[in-house]
């Protein structure tokens, strides 16, 4: 009996890490963190140093992301592949982080809406557009989700002191929780660092 429940134990586990960690409830920003996430927002530049950076990075990751969400075609998986390394320099985030944090988060679903209503490929919580003032955004807009989610991610990394897994626990609405950041570090190990 004891190797039954010890079995099942087991497979209860496992069975959990197959599915996609959605964003519970993010907490709500405070003043300054509303004017900081605004005016990060606002910024946008170019990632690369040259073209070959950009050319070896877009096709050794666009191999990989082909492997991990084979759903996607060539064409938008480049378009997205770019994005991410974007909003990811400007905000001075690791895109390979970003990556692994979208794999977790959507299976890469532009679509995908989480049972808390998060939204996107980042999984953004709506209310965060009422917080900045700009109700037109659309959170399925891949640019508009990945510049919410990066910004969001970046500052929730400048209050937890640039801990890592408490700004992912953060951004999950998962806090002092670790979880959800194993569960990033995972998709990180497994697929985007080899």
């Amino acid at each position: 009996m004891k190797k039954v429940t010890f079995f099942t134990c087991v497979l209860l586990c496992l069975s959990s890490l197959s599915f996609k960690a959605f964003a519970t409830t993010q907490e709500k920003p405070d003043t300054e963190f509303r004017i900081k996430l605004a005016e990060a927002i606002d910024n946008a530049g170019d990632s690369f140093k040259d073209k070959f950076e950009a050319e070896v990075w877009l096709v050794e990751q666009s191999l990989r992301l082909a492997k991990a969400a084979p759903h996607i075609p060539e064409d938008e998986r480049l378009e997205i592949l770019k994005l991410v390394h974007r909003e990811a320099t400007h905000f001075k985030l690791d895109p390979m982080l970003i990556l692994a944090l979208i794999d977790v988060e959507s299976d890469f679903d532009q679509y995908a809406i989480s049972s808390a209503g998060a939204r996107g490929l980042m999984q953004v919580m709506p209310f965060w557009k009422a917080e900045l003032g700009k109700q037109e955004d659309s959170l399925f807009d891949i640019h508009t989700n990945l510049r919410y989610g990066c910004a969001i991610l970046s500052i929730y990394l400048e209050r937890e002191k640039n801990n890592t897994t408490h700004a992912l626990a953060r951004y999950n609405g998962s806090r002092g929780q670790v979880w959800y950041p194993m569960r990033v570090y995972k998709s990180m190990r497994q697929i985007w660092r080899r």
